[in-house]
């Protein structure tokens, strides 16, 4: 028997716990049982569940249809000439492998800071905090350049109703021939202001807009197939596969969106099971809208006039009819089509910093939560005004190529994460498997990394310096004051 009486250990015999090195801390990972665990859970309140298949598939729909043909269409086809539609599919291609790995992480970590929350889980604090950063960039400056392309439509509406238009000088940022872009400005306050109400009626407003805009693409083709002329297409690659490449990169901007289903994660009724169907749905209903789009558009007028043209649609149908009613009725439609992805694009961009900030890794007034709504109010008024002043005053061009660095980046990061939890956690319950796995996410890895370096010199450059701000502001905030720092909060 053991001597109940025996002294105990002399102390220098006694371990002493050793902190963590630097190193060590910046790879800390939250593990995924406390990110699902933490779900909703906000600064005096809790997101509400209350969003189904449909309304995760609108908001998916809604944050990625549009940008690409209402707006960076124009943008694209002067870069790939008639092969732009080559460029559609490769683009459609990038992102689907990438949705792949999306839709198995986000049935496995239904939470809200989409790549951000997965790469926590994976790859450490500091890979983590370098995908959120993409993601602000992602969201945030791709709500202004939407936003942007938002008052080209309303000018060609108000010109085509009213015979007037909004003067340059408050309707162009500098830089384009103005001063201060306003109709920007006001599209973003208007989804601010829906987006205060609370998840479940935004959507349903989303959910109109999405109807208003799938019927006028639709109109579009109908009408814009009688102005087809084949000799367009004679020279299909004017520019070579090195145009494709770069319109290619340009036109990723328009897939951004169908990842704002993960960001609904914890405001989803059946995260697991809605969000991967979510994810895959609405990007097939993309891709092919967006290809027989721009097949029709480029078939109906010569690649050469696209140049500078941010509203082309509406003015296809106006020359293919040689009336303005049916182009006046296409800008209405972009009009309502646009509001829809400033409104779930903002909407993805706040539960970001919602998740972000619950990790301690920003200020926590951005996970705070409305109690009579259930909406982070706080954090949607100050995301909403930077993002107007930024669509007010930067040119369409810079914002939709700083968007895509962005992007590629956080869905580069995605497809390693998938990879990095098959290893570590093989027996966790997922609800959708990429198949062929590591292969598919290795293709979708290296697709990313090869659409980055077909962007321009300039557009590195300023993902260079965004992601040095962010670095600093990590290690000056985030590092110190990290939730996974403090012992008591493990």
């Amino acid at each position: 028997m053991l001597d109940q009486g025996a002294p105990s250990a002399p102390p220098h015999n006694r371990t002493t716990p050793v902190p963590p090195s630097a190193g060590a801390r910046l790879m800390r990972r939250k593990p995924v049982e406390r990110l699902v665990a933490e779900g909703g859970q906000g600064e005096g309140g809790t997101l509400r569940r209350s969003l189904g298949l449909w309304q995760l598939t609108m908001i998916s729909i809604g944050a990625t249809l549009g940008t690409g043909i209402f707006v960076v269409l124009g943008q694209a086809v002067p870069k790939a000439g008639p092969a732009v539609t080559l460029s559609f599919v490769i683009a459609g291609l990038t992102a689907l492998f990438s949705a792949l790995s999306y839709a198995e992480l986000a049935g496995t970590i239904p939470v809200s800071g989409s790549s951000y929350s997965y790469a926590y889980a994976t790859m450490g604090e500091l890979i983590a905090w370098v995908c959120g950063w993409c993601l602000l960039l992602e969201y945030g400056v791709s709500v202004a350049a939407v936003a942007v392309g938002w008052g080209e439509y309303l000018n060609e509406l108000l010109k085509g109703t009213i015979g007037v238009t909004i003067p340059a000088a408050l309707s162009e940022p500098p830089g384009d021939g103005g001063v201060f872009n306003l109709p920007a400005l006001i599209v973003v306050l208007l989804a601010m202001v829906f987006l205060m109400s609370g998840a479940k009626e935004s959507a349903r407003a989303n959910t109109v807009m999405v109807c208003v805009k799938i019927a006028s693409l639709v109109l579009f083709c109908a009408i814009g197939v009688q102005g087809f002329r084949s000799g367009n297409y004679a020279h299909f690659m004017p520019l070579g596969m090195s145009g494709v490449s770069a319109a290619g990169a340009t036109l990723f901007f328009s897939y951004i969106g169908f990842d704002a289903a993960s960001t609904a994660g914890e405001e989803a009724k059946d995260a697991q099971r809605d969000l991967p169907r979510a994810i895959m749905l609405s990007l097939v209903i993309v891709t092919a809208l967006y290809v027989l789009v721009a097949a029709v558009a480029v078939g109906a007028k010569p690649w050469r006039q696209f140049t500078g043209s941010e509203a082309a649609l509406a003015q296809i149908m106006r020359e293919v009819t040689g009336q303005t009613f049916w182009g006046t009725l296409l800008a209405a439609c972009a009009v309502v089509a646009i509001a829809s992805v400033v409104l779930t694009v903002l909407y993805g961009q706040t539960r970001i910093l919602f998740a972000m900030s619950r990790d301690g890794l920003v200020p926590k007034v951005f996970s705070r939560v409305h109690p009579k709504t259930g909406a982070p109010r706080a954090n949607t008024v100050i995301v909403s005004l930077f993002c107007g002043v930024l669509a007010a005053a930067v040119p369409l061009g810079q914002l939709a190529d700083a968007t895509s660095i962005g992007t590629l980046f956080a869905f580069a990061l995605v497809n390693v994460a998938v990879v990095v939890l098959r290893r570590t956690r093989p027996g966790m319950r997922r609800s959708f498997r990429v198949p062929l796995s590591p292969l598919l996410p290795a293709v979708g890895f290296v697709l990313c990394v090869w659409m980055m370096g077909s962007l321009s010199a300039v557009t590195w450059v300023v993902f260079g310096v965004w992601m040095a701000v962010g670095l600093v502001f990590y290690f000056g905030y985030g590092f110190r004051r990290s939730r996974l720092a403090t012992p008591s909060e493990k």
